[in-house]
């Protein structure tokens, strides 16, 4: 039970925002036009088993007149059931279509505010995928939760209407056994009460380990996938490795997981299957067993045995509700548990970066240099790793930052670029400063050249003759015809062509602070040294810091800091005052 009520608090929670939001008219409009539809159709329901009653004796007295009658009216009824049924169907889809829009808008921008998808990768949930959390969670708990809800709904208000016509109809057929008859007020109306309620309990007893297989399915599956994604991203160093072998094997025994829970899946659903078919085909006997020896006994006609029987088998199949969509509900259950994951992880994500053991990224009223005050970079265990302390890094000034591999100076551009929250101290940064960041290997979307080398502005942010300049300047006039092509660039081209359109890119953006971080490391010196003239040259004002291990960059730089061994953790110095205290 308590199961139960907190899976509904959950899909409220999740579910109550889109019926709060800007899109609420159209939403609730919907939603009480399918609900609407529904409750005619239970109403339609109710008037297609009096019918049933009536059509069946006038085949047994033979009467004409009656059965023609009784065929228009059927003939009504049924038009007007395919038509609701139609209608519904189209809101319904309406309702999933606009329902997932905005739920997708919301996770997405959740997810990518303020760097929450990264923060969410660094608290170990990068397996969590969310690819698949926006994508297939959300359209179908959509879709699952408006099915059962409304199926739900139907249900009630079936069990309702048709214990009332059961009940009367239990006192015009009493229950007769060996000739004797009884008069137990209700008795079909309790008898589909025991029938439902024996179902149920079996097929909770049976089916409830589906739930937790059909979560661990899906996450599975998920694994499987993602690594069958980094095998498609990373293809040329496992080809240049020979890792296929090892790739293989690491693909099999993930696969191999999704096949063993799909046995236990497999299992669980024959004995299942067993259980649910066997019942529903005695329910569609038992009603007559319960029936026919009133019949035979001519206290009830033909007409009455089938409309009872009918009745009886709305009652049941309202009480069975939950037996015929167990496996849809655990399918559901595990999607509402993913989803509420996902959502708990975008909120500790959050947390993460505004709780008072982060680092806080301030605006800095006057000044144009960054100021590291009482700054300790940590690890995500806790481990300190960059400490800093009344540290400026100087505007219109080049900073070379060097150190040993692991002491933390891509963290440290991390932490300045505000997306680093383990740790505490300040960063105080110009209010109005632009900064780019470019790392070893920079990132290109999909799509045309001049879109990849815009991003993350619009691809007509800048002409198509700027664009053609920079790729010249920086050593790629290959690619200045190639502005509207569309492809994979991460994949097109090497890792130093890469990192040449990354400097393009930042020629184009101009920004106040452009921190390289071993942004040239895959060029030979001659044209790292051509490439830092050309920054030097075409952005004057701009301040660079660099992270770089090469000695031949120091001729670029007006400063030079490292970071030093300091205790259990390195301390960012100027090198000459490291040097002197050395």
């Amino acid at each position: 039970m308590n199961n139960i009520r907190s899976t509904i608090a959950t899909v409220w929670r999740i579910s109550a925002p889109y019926f709060r939001s800007e899109d609420k008219l159209a939403g609730r409009t919907l939603l009480a036009a399918v609900i609407a539809i529904e409750l005619s159709l239970v109403a339609i329901d109710v008037l297609l088993n009096q019918w049933r009653g009536r059509f069946y004796n006038y085949l047994q007295v033979r009467d004409w007149a009656g059965f023609v009658w009784e065929l228009g009216v059927f003939t009504f009824l049924a038009t007007l059931n395919v038509a609701l049924s139609i209608y519904q169907l189209y809101l319904n889809q309406w309702l999933q279509i606009r329902w997932r829009r905005w739920m997708t808008s919301r996770y997405l921008g959740e997810w990518m505010d303020k760097a929450n998808h990264y923060r969410m990768q660094l608290q170990g949930d990068a397996a969590d995928n969310p690819d698949q959390r926006i994508s297939d969670d959300v359209k179908m708990f959509v879709d699952q939760t408006l099915g059962i809800s409304v199926g739900l709904l139907s249900s009630i208000v079936s069990l309702a209407s048709f214990i009332v016509i059961l009940w009367g109809l239990s006192a015009e057929s009493p229950l007769t056994l060996f000739g004797n008859t009884f008069h137990i007020p209700g008795y079909l109306v309790w008898g589909a009460l025991i029938y439902a309620v024996f179902g149920t309990a079996l097929t909770q007893w049976i089916g409830s380990p589906l739930v937790n297989l059909s979560f661990e399915q899906q996450r599975y599956e998920a694994d499987f996938r993602f690594n069958l994604v980094r095998v498609r991203e990373n293809s040329e160093q496992i080809a240049l490795l020979k890792g296929e072998s090892a790739e293989r094997h690491r693909l099999s025994e993930r696969f191999g997981r999704v096949v063993e829970n799909w046995y236990a899946i497999m299992s669980r659903t024959k004995r299942l299957t067993a259980f649910t078919s066997s019942y529903s085909q005695a329910a569609v006997i038992f009603p007559f067993i319960l029936v026919a020896p009133a019949y035979f006994a001519d206290k009830i006609q033909l007409g009455g045995l089938l409309q009872t029987a009918s009745a009886f088998g709305s009652v049941q199949s309202a009480l069975s509700f939950f037996i015929s969509i167990y496996r849809s509900l655990a399918e559901w259950r595990s999607v509402v548990a993913r989803l509420d994951g996902f959502e708990m992880s975008i909120n500790s994500a959050t947390r993460l970066a505004a709780g008072t053991d982060s680092i806080d990224v301030v605006p800095l009223a006057k000044g144009n240099e960054i100021d590291l005050e009482k700054l300790l970079v940590r690890l995500p265990n806790g481990t300190p790793l960059v400490s800093a302390n009344s540290f400026n890094l100087h505007g219109n000034e080049r900073t070379l930052v060097t150190g040993p591999s692991g002491a933390g100076k891509s963290t440290l551009f991390r932490a300045i670029a505000g997306i680093w929250p383990f740790g505490g101290g300040s960063i105080a940064i110009p209010a109005k400063a632009t900064l780019m960041m470019l790392p070893q290997r920079p990132y290109f979307p999909i799509g045309s050249l001049q879109a990849s080398i815009a991003y993350p502005a619009e691809a007509d942010a800048y002409s198509a003759d700027q664009i053609r300049d920079v790729l010249i300047a920086v050593g790629l006039p290959k690619l200045a015809s190639q502005l509207g092509v569309e492809a994979h660039w991460n994949r097109m081209l090497s890792l130093g062509e890469q990192q040449r359109l990354g400097l393009a890119r930042a020629l184009l953006f101009a920004p106040q602070y452009l921190f390289l971080d071993e942004a040239t490391a895959s060029l030979d010196e001659a044209s790292e040294a051509a490439l830092y003239r050309l920054l030097q040259e075409k952005l004057p004002a701009t301040t660079i810091v660099s992270i770089g291990h090469r000695s031949t960059l120091e001729a670029f730089h007006q400063r030079n800091v490292e970071l030093v061994r300091d205790g259990d953790q390195f301390a960012l110095r100027d090198k000459d005052k490291s040097a002197a205290s050395s």
